[in-house]
């Protein structure tokens, strides 16, 4: 193996000196030059809205938020199979729509969430 280059380098010569020059101002232009493809690929792709910019609407219009009260899927007991269900037997968690779409409230004489008034006392 020749380390001509590695002495020269090494030594602090004018030769180490330039070789090390000359390795910085490679690096260098690699450097600038994958700046400049970055740019021009990233003029390329499709401009997203920015901070101040409001999106546009849909075509079919705005879109609103739905609530529906959903109940449970029935999962079959493992004495009823005879052996346990594996996750992909399971099928979708997402059960179906409940025939009562009432929102649950709380009982009036119920404990409510923490903080949620009474006399404090003990």
């Amino acid at each position: 193996m020749d380390t001509t280059w590695y002495e020269a380098a090494g030594a602090g010569s004018a030769a180490g000196i330039a070789v090390i020059v000359v390795g910085g101002l490679v690096i260098a232009a690699v450097l600038v030059w994958a700046v400049r493809l970055g740019i021009r690929v990233k003029q390329g792709e499709p401009r997203t809205p920015w901070g101040g910019e409001h999106p546009t609407l849909p075509e079919y219009g705005p879109v609103h938020e739905a609530r529906h009260r959903r109940e449970a899927a029935e999962v079959p007991r493992a004495e009823a199979t005879g052996r346990r269900l594996t996750p992909h037997e399971l099928g979708s968690s997402g059960g179906r729509r409940s025939e009562d779409q009432t929102r649950p409230r709380w009982d009036g004489g119920s404990s409510g969430s923490f903080g949620s008034g009474g006399s404090g006392g003990g």
